[in-house]
């Protein structure tokens, strides 16, 4: 279970908000500008909070007053808004990027999951955005994260490439069954990816709840 309950002052606003997170996916969904990010942020170690706790399961990663958990430490899958492929790097030395011995054979089952074995020598200039989302993907879990952040992974796709990754992340989700809080605003991507949404204007949780419908 992953609680987070912080507050951080922001320059427009202040972020206030309250919320756990079991083995489902939540969407935090709301406009552009609302403390969506900076959430992901705070709980991946990368921004600290003014004040408040982060806890997964009965690991702190903050708490006011203390040291706040080094990133390397939290075992966190994060994929971000342009991906952060490394350039200069094939798609399989990204995915490789941070990983452990003793993980070929989980990395093996994931690549073919996902379907991205004949891309793994190319460098990300020759990927599609599609392409380049799974490989971010792939790298983001073969760490084995406790928990898989995403920041509007799928806003830069074509529609037909979006419904794809997006039935992918519900398969991958089922196979993994780990916390993913995911970042959109799109109404309809959240209503198709969410267990629970959480509508988030500036900076606050205005609304907690299921989706309409869910397409699973």
């Amino acid at each position: 279970m992953l609680t987070v309950s912080i507050q951080k002052r922001l320059p427009d606003f202040v972020l206030d908000v309250t919320f756990s997170v079991a083995q489902e996916i939540a969407v935090l969904f709301g406009p552009s500008g609302s403390g969506k990010t900076t959430i992901l942020s705070s709980i991946a170690g990368l921004v600290h909070p003014d004040a408040g706790q982060i806890r997964l399961g009965e690991r702190i990663f903050f708490e006011q007053g203390k040291k706040p958990m080094p990133v390397q430490m939290r075992k966190i899958g994060y994929l971000f808004q342009d991906y952060a492929l490394f350039p200069h790097m094939t798609a399989l030395q990204n995915i490789r990027y941070g990983m452990t011995q003793g993980q070929e054979e989980e990395l093996s089952e994931l690549i073919d999951t996902v379907g991205i074995g004949h891309v793994l020598e190319k460098y990300p200039h020759q990927l599609s955005g599609g392409q380049k989302q799974r490989v971010a993907l792939v790298r983001a879990l073969a760490t084995k994260p406790d928990i898989l952040l995403l920041d509007e992974p799928l806003s830069a796709l074509d529609a037909d490439t979006r419904r794809q990754c997006q039935d992918e992340l519900l398969r991958l989700h089922a196979m993994w069954n780990i916390p993913f809080l995911l970042v959109t605003h799109d109404r309809d991507e959240a209503e198709k990816l969410a267990d629970v949404i959480l509508l988030i204007e500036h900076g606050k949780i205005q609304k907690s709840h299921e989706p309409a419908s869910l397409s699973r």
